[in-house]
């Protein structure tokens, strides 16, 4: 039965060596397989007549890294479809991203590829010169294969419901003018960008505890602690975002000279790129969050926050420390990024000279709960060449409950005399405004949430880099909404976005 081809992971190494050991000529290929179609046949078979035994590994859904409704099949029904087919003897689930777990464990004679990826420069991951060096390692050659090809992707995008209605269009009409090969091209062109990302430092504490129940007496949450972990946050956050797509960027903020955020800082802003302002007359930012343990399929479950900020803004001595290192730098970067948290760093004077000097000026101004009703963009700034809201900022911003959001997004569109402006609004849509264009309305990319924090800094980090390049707003909204939905999918700001799978997942979703 073909059920019996289907060897566990952890299993599977001591099984292909017992082969090995007698003498059996290993061929493997390892893919989505997401839809199994002829040419994926013909790969297979063309493969199998290179050796004694055919093995199959294929990638778990959980890091499938094609986009929103990907894989369209589940891990056992894409498994056993392969094991259908008589010429495939051996197939095994591989619990990572990429590729090398798989090459290690089979230890192939022959690893086989598309001939799509015989010129590596094509290949987006990046991940086929690591296959090569880890079959190369294990003794073994690499072969590239197919002569007929389909796309699974394609046959999906076209043919298949995986995604809603709206994305789905969506996607389609964008494709008519921009093809997966020139959405590459136009993400690897961010790279040539001088950029400069100016806001508050904040380090989030997540401290995750297994709650108890109340206590008897005080009727207080108990809890028994886990872990901790420290993550950048704030402008750390957004600096690290568009450091994947720019390796030109460089930080300007502020934080205290506590012994703790020497290493933190250091680990990420690295030598020369470390433009941070260290003083004694300020603290360094600290969100310490109390989260349960992460469910698997469940959004994180925050508990409650204790934050430590300065009460007073930064002297005036600092402030001037600030604005002279502003005025040195500003007109050396092709953009500049200002992620305002709200916690002190960016002072009137500070805000003033960006504003002036700039020469493409992309604004986050935040609400948060500690400066709730104080920190509103069309209060604190009069100019910005691109600028992102959430929903309860542009309330803020309209002083109402009820507005229309596309009227009142282009009001202060035009006041800022902004080329791009969006409105994200977490799990309804995102609006996108260029004054020229259409409206561009796109629903979240992602329903499977595990945590919204740092979703908007990843979607305003690339949307600004759009902007600045001047792409469409359809275009820039795709990638923007790429981002953040990559971004709910992380764990707080534990790692940033990657570019390789916005990549991924914009190619696929423009293959048509």
């Amino acid at each position: 039965m073909y059920p019996e081809k289907i060897i566990p992971f952890d299993s599977a190494a001591a099984h292909f060596a017992g082969l090995r050991a007698q003498g059996k000529k290993i061929v493997h290929c390892h893919g989505t397989f997401d839809l199994v179609h002829p040419g994926h046949l013909i790969h297979l078979e063309e493969a199998r007549a290179l050796g004694d035994v055919l093995v199959v590994t294929l990638t778990s859904e959980k890091f499938v890294n094609k986009g929103p409704g990907r894989p369209y099949f589940n891990d056992q029904l894409r498994a056993r479809s392969l094991a259908a087919i008589g010429f495939v003897d051996y197939v095994v689930l591989i619990p990572f991203s990429n590729s090398v777990a798989a090459i290690e464990c089979v230890r192939p004679h022959i690893y086989c590829k598309g001939r799509e990826y015989e010129d590596p420069s094509l290949d987006v991951t990046g991940n086929i010169l690591e296959d090569v060096r880890a079959v190369e390692s294990v003794g073994g050659e690499v072969r590239y294969l197919g002569s007929v090809v389909f796309s699974s992707s394609r046959l999906i995008n076209n043919f298949f419901s995986h995604l809603p209605d709206p994305i789905k269009s969506f996607c389609g009409q964008l494709s008519r003018s921009v093809s997966p090969e020139n959405f590459r091209d136009v993400i690897n062109g961010f790279e040539t960008l001088r950029v400069l990302v100016v806001g508050d430092v904040i380090f989030d504490r997540y401290a995750t505890v297994r709650v108890q129940g109340l206590t008897s007496k005080n009727r207080i949450i108990s809890s028994r602690f886990m872990e901790e972990d420290m993550q950048a946050g704030g402008s750390l956050a957004v600096y690290r975002h568009i450091k994947q797509f720019c390796p030109q960027t460089h930080l300007l903020s502020l934080a205290g000279t506590e012994t703790w955020a020497d290493a933190e800082i250091r680990r990420h802003v690295a030598g020369a790129d470390d433009r941070i302002i260290r003083h004694e007359k300020f603290t360094t930012i600290i969100k310490h969050r109390f989260v349960e343990p992460i469910a698997e399929g469940k959004e994180l479950s925050k508990l409650f926050s204790v934050n430590f900020i300065d009460a007073a803004p930064p002297a005036e001595e600092v402030v001037d420390l600030i604005l002279s290192r502003l005025d040195r730098m500003l007109r050396d970067y092709d953009l500049v990024v200002v992620a305002d948290f709200g916690h002190g760093l960016l002072q009137e004077k500070i805000r003033g000279l960006i504003q002036a000097q700039a020469r493409f000026m992309a604004l986050n101004c935040q609400t948060n709960s500690n400066n709730h009703g104080f920190n509103i963009i069309t209060r604190q700034y009069h100019r910005a060449d691109c600028f992102s809201l959430d929903e309860m900022e542009i309330l803020l911003a309209c002083a109402r409950r009820h507005i229309n959001h596309r009227e009142e997004l282009e009001k202060i569109r035009a006041g800022f005399g902004s080329g791009y402006a969006w409105l994200t609004r977490g799990g309804i849509e995102t609006i996108g405004l260029d004054g020229k264009s259409d409206p561009v309305l796109l629903l979240p990319f992602e329903t499977q949430v595990l945590d919204t924090v740092g979703a908007g800094d990843a979607f305003f980090s690339v949307a600004a880099l759009s902007a600045k390049q001047g792409l469409p707003i359809g275009l820039a909204t795709f990638i923007g909404q790429l981002a953040g939905g990559q971004a709910v999918k992380i764990f707080g700001n534990s790692k940033p976005i990657s570019k390789q799978v916005l990549l991924k997942a914009g190619m696929t979703l423009l293959n048509h």
